[in-house]
């Protein structure tokens, strides 16, 4: 194919099998190394080629791909190829922070290294379909040279200039989810003690949550604007909900945990006099 590249990917686990395997599926030429053998099996047999160094899975690649277990392993595997890397552009893939993907863009800058950082929105099967997001910052150039490659991965978005941008949303995102399924599964456990089943609550919680999301933008504005002033649902009204909840809870017999950071937050700011201030205003506590 015209514009068929070498896209060299650097870790087999779930999510760098599932972008190796989308970069073979465009008919790219796909060098992929893992530290443990036999990850590679099936791409192999799909037309990647085994390599047993991080050096021979780049020698003469267009594109390196690093999809590690964390920051650390980044340095161990990048670290002794970095002078062979200065042509290349690399894209970091391993969930670091913000401050770890900084600390890897000034790393490659010291070694002429073009590097963006990314924060994948998906699971390894959703790779390569339409629901699949993948968020980049850090270098712009290579961006636009790589997004050819990036964008048969998922959507590709850039952020901007700073590399520790992509992470940033990725982690401000997952925090929301995963506090939502937190909160799914106290639900749960409530309804458990009362004999209803997980699925069961689940067909109510669904359309529930879905139709409190859309409550988000009126959030952000208050959040934004520094201005809590509201003449609905204010935190006195929320601190008494979240009391009867954690109450509830305790009458189920199950632990509070879930709950007691947000109780926490809205009784300090009721306790600091914000109490006919609307429940966003819990943001100010947590930017400490």
């Amino acid at each position: 194919m015209p514009d068929q590249r070498t896209v060299s990917v650097l870790g087999l686990g779930a999510m760098g099998r599932a972008l190796a395997g989308a970069a073979l599926r465009a008919g790219h030429r796909v060098p992929v190394w893992n530290r443990t053998a036999g990850k590679d099996t099936d791409l192999v047999t799909a037309g990647a080629r085994h390599t047993a160094t991080p050096a021979a899975a780049i020698s003469g690649s267009d594109l390196v791909i690093v999809c590690l277990l964390d920051h650390a392993s980044v340095h161990s595997v990048l670290d002794p190829i970095a002078a062979e890397l200065s042509d290349v552009a690399v894209v970091n893939l391993t969930s670091t922070t913000p401050g770890e993907s900084r600390e890897l863009a000034s790393w490659a800058r010291a070694h002429d290294i073009a590097f963006l950082d990314g924060g994948i929105m998906a699971v390894p099967d959703m790779i390569g379909g339409p629901a699949a997001s993948i968020l980049y910052s850090g270098d712009a150039a290579a961006f636009d040279s790589a997004q050819q490659v990036l964008e048969l991965f998922g959507s590709a978005e850039f952020l901007g200039a700073d590399p520790g941008l992509a992470a940033a949303h990725d982690f401000a995102l997952l925090a929301a989810m995963y506090a939502m399924f937190a909160g799914f599964a106290h639900g749960a456990a409530m309804l458990r003690s009362a004999g209803v089943g997980a699925a069961a609550f689940a067909e109510r919680a669904v359309p529930w949550l879905t139709a409190m999301t859309g409550s988000l933008p009126w959030q952000a504005q208050f959040i934004d604007s520094g201005d809590y002033r509201t003449s609905v649902q204010n935190l006195h009204f929320n601190k008494a909900a979240l009391d009867a909840i954690v109450r509830a809870g305790r009458e189920a017999g199950i632990a509070v945990d879930v709950l007691r950071p947000v109780k926490a937050l809205i009784d300090e700011q009721v306790a600091d006099g914000y109490g006919e201030q609307a429940f966003a205003r819990i943001v100010e506590g947590l930017r400490g």
